[in-house]
């Protein structure tokens, strides 16, 4: 497991997970301020990133492997080996929103307060019925035909798609981390009424796509220009290059593996054998007020607020923040987390 680390080790231990196609780099402007105030801070790069090794490289491997019960498993034994039994504070943005949550259920009194960024935790699903296709062939009728982004995501050529984009991969990278932040001006998201293809497609094209195309095209017609910089300048052609470069020698494959696992009828079912169960621990919500990633499970929110988590602390939503929140806003989400931990 590859981590950065900051703080003194035997300090209150503030744990850090990113999302997809992020990296424990993701965490940089945060790590050592939240250290600053007291804390020993790691951000592992999590199973199938970065120079964390030891996974099952390719498509064809066993998917249990990815996981909520492994990647939860990664986190807790991680914590271990760095000598502690707590983690006072356990973060996760996007898809490390979910391990997060699902850490916090399958490992309770491991964890004594919680962040999740950007993607909303509704709780333990339901037992599947033999219907989760049935949205898939939805919007396949719509006109033009669409598809969700993450069916796409599991298909096989997802990776090479965007790894050999047109361009250059860098170049597909600053396209698709610009449309989902707050300087695509296309991002002014609403509450979906129901998971309806009709609904889901009043999303942007990043989450329902054209059925003919890739995330590749998807992602590059949205492209800021060049000359323009990248979204208000919160990433650097710098920093973006380290992401680039990270990702052309280990692939996107390992984090696409966590989508096509989550999407399998053996992952609902394992799952489902949670369905009731609450986290009990304080919880805050956070995300940028341009993010849709809010609003992409109709109901999610709602019931995260008032169902899944039984000490909900509150949805802090930032101003002129798209998805990447802890990047494009760094000061406003650290002033939140600051106030979280001010008691210690």
């Amino acid at each position: 497991m590859h981590y950065y680390q900051v703080g003194e080790v035997g300090a209150p231990l503030v744990v850090l997970l990113h999302g997809f196609p992020e990296l424990a780099y993701s965490w940089r402007k945060l790590i050592e301020p939240i250290a600053n105030l007291g804390f020993y801070v790691v951000a592992p790069d999590q199973r199938g990133y970065g120079k964390t090794t030891g996974h099952t490289v390719g498509y064809d491997v066993d998917l249990a492997e990815f996981g909520m019960k492994n990647l939860t498993k990664d986190v807790a034994e991680f914590v271990g080996k760095l000598g502690y039994s707590k983690i006072e504070l356990l973060v996760g943005h996007d898809f490390g929103s979910p391990v997060a949550a699902w850490t916090a259920l399958m490992h309770s009194g491991l964890i004594n307060r919680l962040v999740l960024m950007s993607a909303p935790f509704s709780g333990p699903p339901s037992k599947p019925d033999g219907r989760e296709n049935d949205i898939h062939e939805a919007l396949k009728l719509l006109s033009p035909p669409r598809k969700h982004y993450q069916k796409y995501f599991g298909e096989r050529d997802a990776e090479s798609n965007m790894i050999n984009a047109p361009g250059g991969f860098k170049h597909f990278l600053r396209a698709y981390f610009h449309c989902k932040s707050a300087g695509w001006p296309g991002n002014n998201p609403f509450g979906l009424n129901g998971w309806t293809a009709s609904e889901l497609a009043s999303m942007p094209l990043y989450y329902i796509m054209n059925d003919h195309e890739g995330m590749a095209e998807t992602a590059l017609s949205m492209a800021p220009n060049e000359d323009g910089g990248l979204s208000g300048g919160w990433i650097s052609d710098e920093e973006l290059a380290i992401y680039s470069s990270e990702f052309l020698r280990s692939g996107l494959q390992g984090g696409l593996n966590w989508y096509r696992r989550a999407q399998s009828i053996e992952e609902k079912q394992e799952l489902s054998g949670y369905l009731g169960q609450s986290i009990n621990i304080p919880v805050t919500f956070i995300a940028g007020e341009k993010d849709w990633g809010i609003y992409q499970v109709p109901g999610a929110l709602r019931a995260m607020e008032k169902i899944a988590c039984s000490n909900f602390q509150g949805t802090k939503l930032i101003e002129h923040a798209g998805h990447w929140v802890q990047q494009e806003k760094p000061k406003e989400v650290l002033a939140i987390i600051a106030t979280m931990l001010a008691s210690l």
